[in-house]
C-alpha cells in the first residue's frame, strides 16, 4: 500500500477529514480520498485543505528536533525503508489565540503554591477540552530563529453528557505558556480539537481516542513533498472485555480511565468496566488534520490483543512508538496481564511504522509496597541523545491504585530494561495541591542547546477528579529527580 499526500485540494473537499479513515482495502471515504486518473489501484491520494486565511513563510526548514534520533538517509531501493525528516511544517498561532491561563475558572484558582507545575489546566466551560484533560504528547522543534512546541492531548467536554474523548492541539514558543481553541481547527494555522472519534460501527475507535506518540517521518511508503506526522493512538470501542475481578485488587480496574466524578456521577462512565482498546494510526501534513489509516485488523485497528492466556488478551493502550533507524521502528504499549494480576509494558517492532510484530512483556509490577507494586503503564520512551541509551518514564500503579511516575533504562531498548531507582521521580503533591491525587501519562523532552536537562510533562488529577496537564524539571543531566516547574505564575 502506498498513499500519497497532497495539498492542492479545496477546504470543502475535505471537510470531514478529521473523523474520516483512510482505507487500504475497500471502505473508503471519498470525502477525503480521490482516485489519480491513471487509476492506479495501489497508490491512495490524501488531500488536504488549503489554508483559508493568507500565509507568509509557509514553511520552515527544521534543523533539528528534540526527539530525533540519529537516522539514515531514506534508502530508494528498500521498498520498507522508513526514516524521519528534518523538514517539517512551521508552527503556525492563530490570529486570536486563546491563553491556557484565561481557561482557569475565577473562582477556583489556586494560589501558586498549590498549582507548582501546572502548566496546562482545563479548558473553559464552553469548550472542548472544559472537563478532562490528559495523555500529553509533546513536541519541541528547533530552528536557527526560533522554537516552537507542540502539544496533543485527549479532552472531554462538559457541554453534552456522555460525550467521547477527542484529540486536540495546543502550540507554544517555549513549552510553558501555551494557547489553544475552545472548538475544532478550521485551518492549517490553528488549535483546538483536531481529531473526533470514528464514526464506522465497524471500527475499533467509536468510545474513545488518546494519542500516545507523534512521530515526524518520511517513507517510501507515502508520497508527500515533505515529511509527515504519524499519530499513534489508542482507540476504545464499545466492546466490553469480560473480566471477573478475584478481589485481590485494592482498586477498580477500567478502560480507559476517567477521574473526574462528574463523568462518573452523570453516569457517563462506566467505573469499573474493561471496554476494548487497540493501535491506531492517522497521518497529517500539519499535525491538524489527520486521516486514519487502516491496519490489517479488521477493525482498521494496527493488530489485535493476545491470544486466551497471554499477557496483552484484555487490551491495548497507551501506544509510543521510537524511531531506532533505517527499518527499525518500536512500540511501546501496556495492558493488564490477568495470569500475573499486574499491568505490563510491552513491546513491538516494525518495518515500516503500519505493520508490526509483537515481542513481548518488558516490565511488569515491582517490589512489594513499592510505587509501581502493581505494574507500569503509559510508558513513554526516548533514546538519550549523551549515551544512545533508552530511558523509559512511566506510571506506576501502586498497590492501592495511587499513581507515581519511574524510570527504567536500556541499552538497546529491546531487552534488559531495569528501574532506574526502587523511588519514584516524581509522586502526588501536597494534601490541597492541584496534583494531590496522583500523576501519569509521562512524556519526557531531552532539551539540548545550553540548557542540559529534561523536562517531564504528566497529568495530574486533584480534588473532586481534576485534571490538568503539569511539567517538571530535572537537576541538570540528572534524571534521579525531578522538580516540579515553578517560574510559571497564574
Amino acid at each position: 500500500m502506498e498513499v500519497t499526500l497532497s495539498s492542492a485540494a479545496s477546504a470543502s473537499t475535505l471537510k470531514n477529514a478529521n473523523v474520516s479513515a483512510i482505507s487500504i482495502t475497500q471502505k473508503l471515504n471519498t470525502s477525503i480520498l480521490t482516485w489519480p486518473s491513471s487509476t492506479n489501484p495501489k497508490v491512495l491520494h490524501l488531500y488536504v485543505p488549503k489554508n483559508p486565511v493568507r500565509r507568509i513563510n509557509t514553511l520552515l526548514s527544521l534543523t533539528r528536533c528534540s526527539t530525533k534520533p540519529d537516522t539514515n538517509t531514506n534508502n530508494e531501493t528498500d521498498q520498507n525503508s522508513t526514516t524521519e525528516s528534518n523538514s517539517n511544517p512551521e508552527p503556525h498561532f492563530p490570529s486570536t489565540p486563546i491563553s491556557s491561563n484565561d481557561s482557569l475558572p475565577s473562582n477556583s484558582l489556586p494560589s501558586q503554591s498549590l498549582s507548582r507545575g501546572l502548566v496546562f489546566d482545563l479548558g473553559p466551560s464552553n469548550s472542548w477540552d472544559g472537563k478532562e484533560i490528559g495523555s500529553p504528547v509533546v513536541k519541541r522543534f528547533l530552528s536557527d530563529e526560533e522554537e516552537r512546541w507542540y502539544m496533543w492531548y485527549h479532552g472531554n467536554s462538559s457541554q453534552n453528557s456522555g460525550s467521547a474523548d477527542s484529540i486536540g492541539l495546543a502550540v507554544s514558543s517555549n513549552g510553558i505558556h501555551w494557547e489553544r481553541g475552545v472548538g475544532p481547527v478550521s485551518s492549517s494555522g490553528d488549535v483546538g480539537s483536531v481529531m473526533k472519534c470514528g464514526q464506522d460501527w465497524w471500527a475499533f475507535d467509536t468510545m474513545s481516542i488518546r494519542p500516545g506518540e507523534v512521530v515526524v517521518m518520511s517513507s517510501s511508503k507515502v508520497r508527500a513533498s515533505s515529511a509527515v506526522y504519524w499519530l499513534y493512538y489508542s482507540g476504545f470501542s464499545s466492546e466490553k472485555v469480560d473480566y471477573t475481578d478475584d478481589d485481590s485488587l485494592e482498586f477498580s480496574l477500567e478502560n480507559p480511565e476517567s477521574f473526574c466524578l462528574d463523568n462518573v456521577n452523570n453516569g457517563n462512565v462506566d467505573k469499573g468496566k474493561i471496554f476494548k482498546s487497540l493501535p491506531g494510526l492517522a497521518m497529517s501534513q500539519d499535525g491538524r488534520h489527520w486521516a486514519r489509516i487502516e491496519g490489517e485488523h479488521h477493525s482498521g485497528a494496527l493488530f489485535d490483543v493476545g491470544s486466551e492466556r497471554e499477557w496483552d488478551s484484555l487490551f491495548i493502550a497507551g501506544p509510543r512508538v521510537v524511531f531506532h533507524g533505517n527499518s527499525d521502528l518500536r512500540m511501546y504499549y501496556h495492558s493488564f496481564d490477568v495470569e500475573s494480576g499486574q499491568f505490563g509494558t510491552g513491546i513491538a517492532r516494525s518495518r515500516d511504522g503500519i505493520n508490526w510484530m509483537k515481542l513481548g512483556k518488558i516490565i511488569g509490577g515491582g517490589k512489594i509496597s513499592s510505587f509501581d507494586e502493581f505494574g507500569a503503564i503509559n510508558a513513554c520512551v526516548v533514546r538519550n541523545k549523551k549515551d544512545g541509551r533508552y530511558l523509559m518514564a512511566y506510571e506506576g500503579v501502586a498497590a492501592g491504585g495511587k499513581r507515581s511516575i519511574g524510570l527504567a533504562v536500556s541499552p538497546d531498548g529491546l531487552k534488559d530494561w531495569r528501574r532506574f531507582q526502587d523511588e519514584a521521580v516524581l509522586e502526588s503533591s501536597v494534601k490541597d495541591g492541584w496534583d494531590n491525587k496522583g500523576v501519569g501519562s509521562p512524556c519526557l523532552v531531552q532539551m539540548d542547546g545550553e540548557v542540559d536537562e529534561w523536562r517531564l510533562y504528566y497529568r495530574g488529577v486533584g480534588n473532586e477528579g481534576r485534571t490538568g496537564i503539569g511539567m517538571a524539571i530535572s537537576q541538570g543531566n540528572d534524571v534521579s529527580s525531578f522538580r516540579r516547574w515553578t517560574g510559571f505564575h497564574l
